[in-house]
């Protein structure tokens, strides 16, 4: 699978967070993947295949 993502990129996930929203902001990336709540600001590392697969699209660089 070809790498869609990129460091500091807002994806959203399949499911909400406690928050209600879904969109979370990649702050780490290697065989990890940490990510930020936008909302909240929690935080949460989880392994690049359970990433790939809770996946549901890249929304874009937050410094665009």
């Amino acid at each position: 699978m070809e790498k869609k993502y990129n460091l500091h990129d807002i994806v959203m996930m399949k499911k909400s967070h406690a928050c209600k929203t879904n969109a979370w902001e990649i702050t780490r990336t290697g065989v990890d993947i940490k990510l930020k709540c936008v909302h909240c600001q929690h935080e949460i590392m989880m392994d690049r295949l359970k990433f790939e697969q809770k996946l549901k699209k890249v929304l874009g660089d937050k410094n665009e």
